[in-house]
């Protein structure tokens, strides 16, 4: 009788767990969204973040919201991602805020802006220092919704067809160079082409500019950049290291159920991390096939970076007088790198010396 009894039990628990599993999962709507990005597929890393992130997304969901990404061009062109998805032709874009200084300088700095944070800094402020609470607060006079999705880590100067021995020859160069460090570079004579990644390469090789800035070593290589210029300058002053956005229509946002806005956080996150990873892994591999193939490597002299530096502090000490929303977040971020300096002075900066002394 014990056994009958148990078994029945056994039974009943059973059944109302099969029934209760799929009652959970039928509460979840089926979603299918789109999401067009600024970057061509040939860019591997920086289009496959992207792809990384809707996969987990779907991943996280069991299948029951999908998004579906787009190359630049395949929707809309590279750079009116955001525009897509601010009106609701695509429910996401794939991009780089700093595209959009255009409308407001403001969006510079959700990515990267000239001598400010570098990529630790960034993800510090972001996700434990407010940032994520300030930047959409902007963004919302947009209709979106911003996620850091992505992070190039430190960046390059750039490539030139010549040597930049002063100042002076910067003067008339024609450069693809983006966001607020177009703006900085004019001051001192640059003329500036903001140019989708995809159509750097054609505008370099036909003579229509002189020099580029992207990324760095893996992707300009990618791009053949080095078939046209062989001079490749560091630091990267222009962007200490760019955060890449998945930009989400607000309302499509707001109407997403608890869950899947989770997993859409958690993929967002996951690819960011994932994508500063990629390119510590493959920058190093690409340097070293530049140099094997005759590019020159040179640092911009000391000059040209105190006058870049002279020029980014008069303008942002011009816009914060001016612009309210701009203010507040580069008040943030300035405040906050502050901080993290003085310690990574004493700890990393420490360490890297260390090592250098012991040639490792």
């Amino acid at each position: 009788m014990k056994r009958r009894t148990f078994l029945k039990s056994a039974a009943a628990l059973t059944g109302t767990a099969a029934v209760a599993a799929p009652a959970i999962a039928q509460s979840l709507p089926t979603i299918k969204w789109r999401a067009t990005s600024s970057f061509p597929k040939s860019l591997d890393i920086t289009y496959g973040a992207a792809e990384q992130f809707c996969r987990q997304v779907g991943e996280l969901t069991d299948g029951k919201f999908t998004i579906q990404q787009f190359a630049a061009g395949e929707l809309v062109p590279g750079l009116q991602a955001m525009d897509a998805a601010s009106n609701g032709t695509v429910e996401v874009a794939y991009t780089g805020t700093l595209f959009y200084v255009g409308k407001d300088p403001t969006f510079a700095l959700a990515a990267s802006v000239p001598f400010l944070m570098n990529p630790r800094q960034q993800h510090g402020w972001y996700y434990h220092g407010g940032g994520l609470e300030m930047t959409n607060a902007f963004f919302k006079s947009y209709n979106i919704y911003g996620l850091p999705c992505g992070n190039t880590g430190m960046q390059w100067g750039g490539w030139f067809r010549k040597e930049i021995k002063s100042i002076a020859d910067l003067s008339g160069l024609k450069m693809r160079i983006a966001g607020l460090a177009g703006t900085i570079a004019a001051r001192v004579g640059v003329v500036p082409q903001q140019i989708a990644p995809g159509d750097i390469y054609p505008a370099l090789e036909r003579g229509t500019i002189d020099a580029v800035e992207y990324i760095g070593p893996y992707d300009d290589e990618k791009l053949g950049f080095q078939k046209v210029a062989q001079r490749y300058y560091t630091p990267g002053w222009q962007e200490g290291g760019t955060l890449f956005h998945a930009l989400i229509n607000l309302s499509k946002w707001n109407e997403l159920p608890p869950l899947y806005r989770k997993a859409v956080e958690v993929a967002a996150q996951a690819a960011t991390t994932d994508m500063l990873a990629h390119y510590d892994t493959k920058n190093p591999e690409a340097l070293a096939s530049l140099l094997s193939q005759g590019v020159t490597v040179s640092l911009f002299p000391q000059e040209v970076l105190d006058r870049l530096y002279q020029e980014a502090e008069a303008y942002y000490k011009e816009v914060t007088a001016t612009n309210a929303e701009f203010a507040k977040i580069f008040n943030s971020q300035r405040e906050f790198q502050r901080k993290n300096n003085m310690y990574h002075r004493v700890a990393d900066f420490q360490y890297d010396l260390m090592m250098l002394r012991f040639k490792r």
